[in-house]
C-alpha cells in the first residue's frame, strides 16, 4: 500500500511541477495487511463516523456463505459497507480474508465514481460465483437494517 501511495503522490507532484492541469491527489488510499488471512480497507472506519456523529448503518457478508468461497474452501473472511443511513453514499469499505486486497478495489473504484451509493451494488449483475457477490450480500444486509 505504501509503495502505491508514493507512485501516486508522485505522479501527482511530477505532473504539478510541469503544469499539468487536472491531476489531483489521490485521496482515498486503500490499505492492505498481507497476512493470512488479508486484511484490507478504504475509507472510514466506525469509531471515525460515529465521533463524527455521521448517521451510517452497516452491511455484512460473510464468506462462509458465499457459494465461491465454499468451492475454493476459503470460507474465513468478511466484508462489511459503511454507508449514510439518509443518502446512502458508502463511506467505507472493510474486509479480511483471502484476497482481501484485490476485493476492496471493487468498493474503492465505486467509492470513486458518479454512483458511490450501495444502490450500484443492488443494481449491477456480477458473475457467479464470485466473491464481488460479497458486495451485493452486505449491501442487501445493511439495506435490511434500514427498516
Amino acid at each position: 500500500s505504501l509503495a502505491s501511495a508514493a507512485y501516486d503522490q508522485g505522479r501527482c507532484a511530477g505532473a504539478n511541477m510541469s503544469g499539468e492541469e487536472g491531476v489531483k491527489p489521490v485521496t482515498d488510499i486503500p490499505t492492505g495487511i498481507y497476512t493470512i488471512p488479508e486484511i484490507s480497507s478504504i475509507g472510514k472506519t466506525e469509531q471515525q463516523l460515529t465521533e463524527e456523529k455521521i448517521p451510517y448503518e452497516v452491511g455484512q457478508a460473510s464468506f462462509r456463505h458465499l457459494a465461491r468461497a465454499q468451492i475454493t474452501g476459503d470460507t474465513v473472511g468478511e466484508l462489511k459497507i459503511l454507508f449514510n443511513r439518509d443518502t446512502l453514499e458508502i463511506l467505507g469499505v472493510h474486509c479480511f480474508g483471502n484476497n482481501a486486497s484485490e476485493i476492496i478495489h471493487i468498493g474503492q473504484a465505486v467509492m470513486n465514481s458518479g454512483n458511490n451509493t450501495i444502490k450500484y451494488f443492488v443494481e449491477t449483475t456480477f458473475n457467479y460465483p464470485t466473491m464481488a457477490e460479497a458486495y451485493r450480500v452486505a449491501t442487501l444486509n445493511g439495506m435490511n437494517r434500514l427498516f
